[in-house]
């Protein structure tokens, strides 16, 4: 591990340590960073576990559209972490890949659907400060995943915005989950949006 962030990672120890360290190598072929760098306060770290461990179990909206709104939020805020994750993540649920690297990029991309454009676009426009949430958009939402839905996946949005935002301020960066098992790197945009009219 590289010493990137601003507070340096500790020893993860301990019997909870050891299953924390065993459970991340067996899901991510090594020991994130990060948690060393949480392991400086268990409780939080714990928390967050647990918040995205039983987030996993929530069904009310469609894994792809959660996976790119977490992926959207996570480049919005510019989490290299998060972004990483996210794709390793992708691969791992089996889920749609191209899109998956195309979401740093996903105005310019002509892959998504027009409700993954709103999701991306929700997702953007919650992580903006202040939020730039509109009522047409909501309700299109609102409209295509139904209630339940759109509350799981504005809670996903805001989970990733408190992980991204964590990572970003303690310097937490990429560590390569995506590159080490091959996938392609994340695209990146042009600069240049195409036109919706």
């Amino acid at each position: 591990m590289t010493d990137t962030t601003r507070i340096p990672p500790t020893r993860i120890t301990g019997l909870q340590g050891a299953l924390i360290r065993r459970f991340s190598t067996k899901l991510l072929g090594e020991v994130p960073e990060s948690l060393g760098v949480m392991w400086h306060h268990k409780p939080a770290l714990m928390a967050s576990l647990s918040l995205g461990r039983k987030s996993q179990s929530w069904d009310a909206c469609d894994p792809q559209l959660k996976s790119l709104a977490h992926m959207a939020t996570a480049a919005t805020v510019g989490c290299s972490f998060c972004l990483d994750l996210g794709y390793f993540q992708a691969r791992n649920e089996k889920l749609d890949l191209d899109k998956a690297r195309e979401v740093p990029r996903w105005r310019e991309s002509t892959l998504f659907t027009p409700l993954e454009r709103d999701v991306l676009a929700y997702a953007e426009a919650m992580t903006a400060t202040p939020p730039t949430v509109t009522d047409e958009l909501s309700a299109r939402l609102l409209e295509a995943l139904g209630a339940p839905g759109l509350v799981e996946v504005t809670a996903i949005i805001a989970m990733e915005n408190m992980m991204a935002r964590s990572n970003v301020a303690m310097g937490i960066r990429s560590q390569g989950f995506a590159e080490a098992c091959g996938l392609r790197p994340l695209a990146e945009p042009s600069g240049v949006v195409p036109s919706t009219a």
